[in-house]
Parts: C-alpha cells; sequence; structure tokens
C-alpha cells in the first residue's frame, strides 16, 4: 500500500486564499490517506471473494487510486491559488476574468475525482464471473482457462511474425475471432503491441501459479493449529482460513490482521482470509508478531 505526497505547502496557500481560518497543518495528507486507507480495506475485502489470481490487478488498480487521487489534490490546491476569494481580498479591483477561470478549472477538476472514483467501482468488479476456489470443478476450469491463454498466446506471436515478414496481414493463417478483437482493437498499429504479449504471459504465470496451489492443496490439505490464546482453524468448506481468539485482540493486533488481509466475519466469529498457502504464511506472520 503506496502513499503519495501531498503538496502541504500549497495547501497552506490554498486554504489561506480562501479562509480566514487558520490552517491546520498536515490536515491535507490526513483527509487523503483516509481516502486511501478506505479504498485499501474495500480492495483487501475484495480480494478475499476472488480467487487470488486476481489479486494483482485489485493491487494495480488500488496503487493507481492513491496516486492519482493525489495528483488530484495537488492540482486542487493550484487552482484554489490561482486566485483569491473575494471574501479575502476585497471587492476593489477584483480581477473577475480569472476567478471565472479559475471556476471553470474548479468544474473540470470536479469532473477528474468521478473518473478517479471509477477505479473504486473497477476494483469492485474484478473477479466478477471468474473462477472462484469455492468450485469443485475450479482446478478444471483453470486448466482450460490455461490452454485457451496459451493457444491465443502462440496464436498472437504467429500473426506478428506474419505482419514484420509481409508488412501486412493479408492472406495471415489463424485469425480466429479473438485475433480478429484485438486486431480491430490495434488497428491503428496494424498488428498486436508488445505489451499485450506482455499482459498475456502475466495472465498465463498467474493461472499456473494458481493451478499449482491448488494442486498442493489438493494433495496436501493444510491443517490448523492452536497458539497461545487461540486457534486457527482451515475452513475448507467456506473456503477460509479463519484466526479464533479467545478473547477480543488488541487495537494493534486488530491493526495487523487487517493489513496482512484478515478481516472480522462476525456470523463466524472468526478473523478470516480467503484460504491459500499465503493465508496461512500470513497467519504465522501475525502470531509471530503477537508473540514478540
Amino acid at each position: 500500500m503506496n502513499y503519495y505526497p501531498i503538496n502541504e505547502s500549497a495547501a497552506r496557500v490554498a486554504h489561506e486564499m480562501n479562509s480566514f481560518y487558520t490552517f491546520k497543518e498536515g490536515q491535507a495528507t490526513t483527509e487523503y490517506k483516509g481516502q486511501v486507507d478506505a479504498a485499501a480495506s474495500m480492495a483487501a475485502e475484495r480480494k478475499m471473494l476472488v480467487d487470488s489470481i486476481h489479486h494483482r490487478k485489485i493491487d494495480v488498480l488500488l496503487d493507481a487510486y492513491a496516486r492519482k487521487l493525489a495528483d488530484w489534490y495537488n492540482k486542487g490546491f493550484n487552482i484554489e491559488s490561482s486566485c483569491p476569494s473575494v471574501l479575502i481580498s476585497g471587492a476593489g479591483n477584483f480581477p473577475v476574468r480569472k476567478k471565472e477561470k479559475q471556476n471553470a478549472a474548479r468544474e473540470r477538476h470536479h469532473k477528474d475525482y468521478k473518473a478517479i472514483s471509477g477505479l473504486l467501482d473497477r476494483i469492485q468488479s474484478v473477479g466478477a464471473g471468474g473462477i472462484s476456489s469455492n468450485d469443485p470443478g475450479a482446478l478444471n476450469k483453470l486448466k482450460e482457462k490455461l490452454a485457451g491463454l496459451e493457444q491465443n498466446h502462440e496464436a498472437m506471436k504467429a500473426v506478428n511474425a506474419y505482419y514484420r515478414k509481409h508488412k501486412t496481414l493479408e492472406g495471415c493463417p489463424g485469425l480466429d475471432e479473438n485475433i480478429r478483437q484485438d486486431l480491430e482493437r490495434y488497428s491503428h498499429l496494424g498488428f498486436i503491441p508488445t505489451y499485450k504479449l506482455s499482459y498475456n504471459l502475466a495472465e498465463i504465470k498467474r493461472v499456473k501459479q494458481r493451478i499449482r496451489e491448488l494442486e498442493n492443496l489438493a494433495e496436501k490439505p493444510p491443517q490448523g493449529w492452536k497458539f497461545d490464546g487461540g486457534e486457527v482453524l482451515v475452513n475448507s468448506g467456506e473456503n477460509r482460513l479463519q484466526i479464533l481468539f479467545d478473547g477480543k485482540p488488541d487495537e494493534a493486533m486488530r491493526n495487523t490482521l487487517k493489513r496482512k488481509g484478515f478481516r472480522w466475519a462476525p456470523s463466524q466469529g472468526a478473523w478470516q482470509r480467503q484460504l491459500t498457502n499465503n493465508a496461512i504464511y500470513a497467519a504465522k506472520t501475525v502470531l509471530q508478531e503477537m508473540a514478540v
């Protein structure tokens, strides 16, 4: 989870150009971090609902949200600093035209925020309709997905090789519907760009990793364990790794649990996250920190 810098000096100037109240040091950064923390909490909850192959995409979207939100804040400070409020400067010789430009910039800035907020909607939709680990046929479906990804990747490579040789795709074999859709998307290039192939390779790698993980879980089902003050439970029926405490953990421990991706489930009376090898490792890390 990355925070990006907020220009507190610009925030002070913007505040003083529009208000008589005393500027509170660090308030802009605090407000920004609060929004990012809320987004991070939402992203962690989404991760618990989807297969781990989608987790990297959620992280990328969350980082983009944090970065763009910081840029939005800093741009806003510049806009607010461009012309003082009439209450601050007084009405004499007030730069009306400059204020009109500022108001237009404010309106554009507001629209930019809507676009940034759209990233939160994208986080919420990641993995929708995907393959859930709760699905008894998840392993077979993932293998089918992998075969399709690998077949598509080879087809994309062949199309690009044909284009490099002939400088056209006229007469190119293997142009199935998926490839045709990609070519339409990149029609201005005439071929499929390298970054598309790189993304496909990354997706192949993630699916392979998830297949290995599910196979390992099937061959060697994980076991829970007891610790001083509670128990770690492998809940295969819910596909969750759960930590049950004898009493309510203190605030520091609750923050650690959240940071490691665990969320409180009142219906289960447990702190839990999706059952994966990473979850088991995270639980061990949490309990090690508790023992220190």
